[in-house]
C-alpha cells in the first residue's frame, strides 16, 4: 500500500487526488491545505486527513511514503526540501521550480537525502504527443525542418491571483509552454539558441502571451506559442518533414493526422489510428511515477529533464527582456 501525502487542494491537488482514489493499493493518508472547506471537497467520504502544514502531517501520521506537491509554483522549493529532509519521496508538479538556482538546490538536496523526485511533465503521457514522437524518431515524414506548437486559453484563476504576480509566476513561459518544452527536447535533444517575443513585459492585467523560437542543435527550428489570451484551452503541434507533415489540434475530431508526400506529388491526410483513452494522462503518469519507485526503474521524465526544460524556459524570460536572441553552454546547459 503506498500512502500518499498530497500538498494542496486546487485545481491540480483536486485532479491527482482523484486518480489515487480510483487506484488501487494507494492510500491519501492526508491533504495539506490552510483551506479546510476546499480539501473536504476533494476528500468527500475518503478516510483522509486534512492539516494545516507538513510538519503536522509528519507528526501525526504513522507512515509516508510519497508527498505529492501541488501548490503554485513558487512555493515548489519549500515543500520539496520539507519532504527529502524527512526521507519522503516526492512527486512535484511542472515546473520544478521558479528559478534555476531552486531547481537546481531541490536535484541536490534529494540526491544527498537519497529520496526519488518525479516532476509531473504530464504531456509525456498524452497519447498524441507519444505517438507524434514515435513517427519523428521512425523517420515517417523524413529529416525535420520546421516545428509549430500551441498551447493555451483563458488567463487561469489561481490561488491569491498568483499567475498574476510575475514575482510568482513566470507566466505562459514558464508555468505553460514549458510542457512544449520538454515534449521538444524529449524528440530532438538539446537546444542551442531561443529567442523570445510577448506581453509579459507590458503588464498587461490578466494577459500573457508568447511566441518563442527555439533553436535545435540537430537544427530544426521550432516555433512554440503560448497564450493566457484567447477563451478556449487547446493545443496543438505540427512536424513539417521532408516527406510530409505530423499535426495535431485538439479542437478538431481528428487525434494525429499524417501527410506523406507522394512521389507524383499528391497529398493524402490518412488518420493515425488511436484507441480509446481508457486512462487519463494524468493517471498514467502518478500511475508511472509509484511504478517506478517500486521498481527502481527510471522514469519516462526525470528531474535533470525538468531542469533542462526550465532551462528553455529561462532563455526565453531572458530574451523576452533584453529583446535579443539568448546562446545556451556548450552542453544545452544555463544560459550565457
Amino acid at each position: 500500500m503506498r500512502r500518499i501525502l498530497l500538498i494542496g487542494a486546487g485545481t491540480m491537488g483536486m485532479e491527482h487526488a482523484a486518480h489515487y482514489y480510483s487506484m488501487e493499493d494507494v492510500h491519501v493518508v492526508g491533504i495539506v491545505d490552510v483551506r479546510t472547506e476546499q480539501a473536504q471537497k476533494i476528500i468527500g467520504q475518503h478516510d483522509t486527513k486534512i492539516f494545516s502544514s507538513v510538519e503536522e502531517a509528519v507528526e501525526q501520521l504513522e507512515k509516508i511514503d510519497v508527498v505529492d506537491i501541488c501548490v503554485p509554483t513558487f512555493l515548489h522549493k519549500e515543500y520539496v526540501l520539507k519532504a527529502a529532509d524527512n526521507g519522503i519521496d516526492i512527486i512535484c508538479e511542472k515546473p520544478l521550480a521558479y528559478t534555476l538556482q531552486d531547481a537546481r538546490e531541490m536535484i541536490d538536496f534529494c540526491k544527498e537525502k537519497q529520496v526519488r523526485l518525479f516532476v509531473g511533465h504530464v504531456v509525456r503521457f498524452f497519447p498524441q504527443y507519444a505517438q507524434a514522437r514515435e513517427l519523428v524518431i521512425n523517420g515517417t515524414i523524413g529529416d525535420i525542418g520546421i516545428v509549430r506548437t500551441k498551447r493555451g486559453g483563458n488567463f487561469p484563476a489561481g490561488w491569491s491571483d498568483w499567475y498574476a504576480d510575475q514575482s510568482k509566476s513566470g507566466g505562459v513561459i514558464l508555468d505553460l509552454i514549458i510542457h512544449d518544452f520538454d515534449f521538444l527536447r524529449w524528440i530532438f535533444g538539446d537546444v542551442e539558441r531561443v529567442y523570445a517575443k510577448g506581453l509579459a513585459e507590458r503588464k498587461l492585467e490578466h494577459l500573457d502571451y508568447a511566441l518563442v523560437t527555439v533553436t535545435f542543435k540537430s537544427g530544426v527550428i521550432a516555433h512554440v506559442e503560448g497564450t493566457w489570451a484567447h477563451q478556449t484551452f487547446s493545443s496543438q503541434f505540427e512536424f513539417a518533414g521532408k516527406s510530409g507533415i505530423i499535426e495535431y489540434d485538439s479542437l478538431k475530431e481528428e487525434p494525429v493526422l499524417l501527410s506523406v508526400r507522394q512521389s507524383n506529388e499528391r497529398k493524402d491526410g490518412v488518420a493515425v489510428p488511436q484507441s480509446p483513452l481508457k486512462k487519463s494522462p494524468y493517471y498514467s503518469e502518478l500511475e508511472h511515477f509509484l511504478h517506478c519507485l517500486k521498481t527502481n526503474e527510471t522514469p519516462l521524465v526525470t528531474a535533470e529533464d525538468a531542469y533542462k526544460a526550465m532551462e528553455i524556459s529561462a532563455a526565453a524570460l531572458q530574451s523576452l527582456q533584453t529583446g535579443v536572441p539568448v546562446v545556451l553552454n556548450g552542453e544545452g546547459g544555463e544560459p550565457v
